[in-house]
């Protein structure tokens, strides 16, 4: 295991905590420009979720209204009433890509990036450290002055993600600071800075609760504006996996 990666397990909280964790419960409020440029901004604005440990896989509760629930795998995409019947659906959700979605989206659209995004966020760094995920130093980054290492993770094929290649960087005590990638489920052009901050602790775990998405310049430094997207997060919970 690359000797930076190590780290920032250790940093957030560490594999053996990790490993006795079966989902992570949060409530969340998020928002930004590209999220308004699709027409979905209002279906974000405030929500709980829930993402697994051990699966590619999130749940929305209470969405896109109340008693009906959103859920996302990585071949598919779902929503259920109350009653657990399923209203509608979409397999192959990322190969719809492209088309009228380059203008709009629906809400399935919207499940498909929230549903990888969020899962992604939430299991970081740990995620890494599974079969397939390659990560390794690079060279160091300035960010204002603050000297970063950087990870770059090459993620696997049957993971739903942003783009294969991201940037992590990390700051002196391990804590996942930025993370740079490109959003293909925008397009090729869509480069950006991800900001992580206001680090707490829930559970023997250290998630970020501040998260702030900028235009990533050529050079690498972010563009001032616009805000692409936001999210804000007031309650993490880490689950315990049953007990066998």
């Amino acid at each position: 295991m690359d000797g930076l990666l190590a780290e920032a397990l250790r940093a957030h909280g560490g594999e053996e905590r990790w490993a006795g964790v079966d989902e992570v419960v949060f409530h969340a409020r998020s928002g930004g420009f590209a999220l308004l440029s699709k027409g979905r901004a209002r279906d974000v604005r405030e929500y709980t979720a829930r993402v697994s440990a051990r699966t590619v896989r999130t749940v929305l509760e209470d969405w896109p209204a109340p008693g009906r629930t959103g859920v996302f795998e990585p071949d598919r995409v779902w929503i259920e009433d109350a009653g657990g019947e399923v209203v509608a659906e979409r397999r192959d959700p990322r190969a719809a890509f492209g088309g009228r979605r380059n203008l709009w989206w629906d809400r399935l659209d919207l499940l498909h990036f929230a549903g990888y995004a969020l899962w992604g966020y939430m299991t970081q760094p740990f995620l890494f450290a599974r079969p397939g995920f390659e990560a390794r130093e690079v060279e160091p980054w300035d960010e204002g002055g603050e000297p970063r290492r950087r990870l770059r993770v090459t993620f696997p094929p049957d993971v739903p993600t942003h783009s294969r290649e991201q940037d992590f960087h990390l700051d002196g005590e391990g804590r996942i600071r930025r993370n740079d990638y490109t959003a293909e489920v925008f397009g090729s052009w869509a480069k950006g800075a991800h900001y992580s901050d206001e680090h707490r602790e829930f559970g023997g775990l250290l998630f970020p609760t501040r998260r702030r998405v900028y235009p990533r310049a050529r050079s690498g430094r972010r563009r001032p504006a616009p805000l692409l997207v936001r999210i804000d997060l007031d309650s993490v919970e880490p689950v315990s996996a049953p007990a066998r």
